[in-house]
């Protein structure tokens, strides 16, 4: 079967495995039977379950092996694939070495997204027929749009060449779809946002039920953050400014503030924070095992497993106690080297080469090892799951897709790097950690957002974006003209008008 069929021909079984497997934090249902789109949507309580299953893939970031920020860590410079050998994780080694293939391209990176497209496309097309209060219908809807425009923003980042499609496909057209131009892809995306906008609640009604849900100002971050990819600097910096508030270090319109200590981001229980603008849900109730791994049904967290170090033994009870993992996502020495004097770097990395020289600690070195492991995602062993399923998939802790400190960076990036707008927002940044006041340009956010954002997925999209790709990664292979962007998995091009990303032929 092609894979693309997957993706768009049966909402039957797409709607009910998500029934069966939302792990949103503001939704707990159990699946009545099967349903059919003739019979679907019948009333709230069926699309506020649609709804569910469109932010279903968000968990792409830090859910099962293929997720977000082990792919897009291990293209960047700050860090290598590691893992157990040269041919564990075959499409992270690839990216890693800029040895990617159409064959090696893990097909999940284009089909998650379109999962998400495709059950936005049924619940807008259906929802102005369900029963249910006309403020509730909008409220869906613009989520959504804003869902919606999040997964083809991914898209269009990684691929570039992707079909937009905004209407449910059937076995008619399914095998027609063409590529859109990408400018085309980015003005509908403005178009979803603008118009979620329009509708979201500024702050969410109920907290302790709703945690996760998309508000105005998480949209707003999002367009402001599209705007800056596409160079339109002087809206991407009004978008931003709004959700940064007028008073860089306060708190803002939308109740974002900086947390006043860096390390409390990354503590499994602080979900939902001050700082979390946009967040992927994660938790160790759902007894995910390995025979639903990386599948909707999936809630635990991936990458806390993936970073930890192999066969892990604490000697000595002033060494961190850890669970084992599988080492992927390390640091390179350069980074090590960047980050050593920061006051982030304890909670960014975590140094075993220091504590296994004092006999504090054993592992096993894994593939490429550097001895820096990414302590921002690094379980300890009292995070690990007491329930059922396997102990490696149930981590919980969630991962920040935006965060205001990205949203401060990225804003005094669109005003030019210059500007006391811009040196007020780079200032605080540094000032929650410590570091003194200096002097904003561009030079100095882009080293700012490197030591901030470590091992959170974003350094290889801004290499690209800021043009420096070629330079910073041209050791590591990348090759300018061709690695800004990946091949299109290769089944995704068999029997369908799909045409290969070129110099991937």
């Amino acid at each position: 079967m092609r894979s693309i069929k997957i993706n768009y021909l049966l909402i039957a079984a797409i709607v009910i495995n998500a029934l069966g497997a939302c792990k949103k934090s503001f939704v707990t249902l159990e699946p009545k039977g099967q349903f059919l789109t003739d019979n679907y949507y019948k009333d709230k309580d069926q699309a506020y379950a649609a709804l569910v299953s469109v932010y279903d893939p968000l968990r792409k970031n830090s859910g099962g092996f293929e997720n977000m920020l082990a792919l897009m860590n291990s293209g960047s410079d700050d860090h290598v694939a590691g893992g157990g050998g040269a041919t564990d994780g075959t499409q992270l080694q690839a990216f890693s070495n800029y040895t990617m293939t159409a064959n090696l391209m893990a097909a999940s990176y284009w089909n998650d997204p379109y999962q998400g497209i495709f059950r936005a496309n049924v619940l807008l097309q259906k929802i102005d027929k369900v029963p249910m209060d006309d403020n509730l219908k909008a409220r869906f809807s613009a989520e959504s749009k804003a869902l919606r425009a999040f997964y083809y923003f991914n898209l269009v980042r990684m691929f570039k060449n992707v079909p937009l499609v905004l209407e449910p496909l059937n076995t008619d057209n399914l095998y027609d779809v063409e590529q859109a131009k990408s400018e085309d892809v980015y003005t509908q995306i403005e178009k979803d946002l603008n118009e979620a906008i329009a509708v979201l609640p500024a702050t969410l009604p109920d907290k302790n039920t709703e945690a996760g849900r998309l508000t105005k100002g998480a949209a707003k971050a999002l367009l402001g953050k599209v705007y800056l990819y596409e160079k339109k600097n002087t809206l991407a910096a009004q978008q931003l400014a709004e959700v940064n508030g007028p008073t860089p270090g306060g708190t803002s319109t939308f109740g974002y503030k900086l947390l006043s200590n860096f390390s409390d981001l990354w503590a499994p229980s602080n979900k939902f924070n001050s700082e979390s603008i946009l967040e992927e849900t994660h938790s160790a109730a759902g007894n995910s095992d390995w025979g639903f791994w990386g599948s909707g049904k999936d809630e635990g967290n991936t990458a806390n497993v993936m970073v930890g170090p192999r066969s892990y033994e604490r000697l000595d009870a002033s060494a961190p106690d850890l669970p084992s993992g599988w080492s992927f996502m390390v640091f390179t020495q350069n980074f090590y080297d960047f980050i050593k004097n920061d006051p982030r770097k304890d909670a960014t990395l975590l140094d075993l080469n220091v504590l296994q020289t004092a006999g504090k600690i054993k592992y096993i070195a894994g593939y490429m090892n550097s001895g820096y492991f990414l302590n921002k995602f690094l379980p300890r062993k009292v995070d690990v799951s007491k329930g059922g399923g396997a102990t490696d998939l149930n981590y919980r802790q969630n991962t920040y897709i935006i965060r205001l400190a990205d949203t401060y960076l990225m804003e005094a990036e669109a005003l030019g790097g210059t500007g006391p707008r811009a040196e007020a927002l780079l200032n605080a940044v540094r000032a929650r950690v410590g570091l003194p006041a200096i002097v904003a340009t561009l030079d100095a956010i882009k080293n700012e957002r490197r030591a901030e954002l470590a091992g959170e997925g974003h350094r290889w999209f801004d290499l690209v974006r800021w043009g420096d790709a070629p330079t910073v990664l041209g050791s590591r292979g990348f090759v300018k003209g061709k690695h800004e962007i990946f091949p299109i998995p290769f089944r995704e091009t068999q029997g369908t008008k799909i045409q290969q990303n070129p110099l991937y032929n």
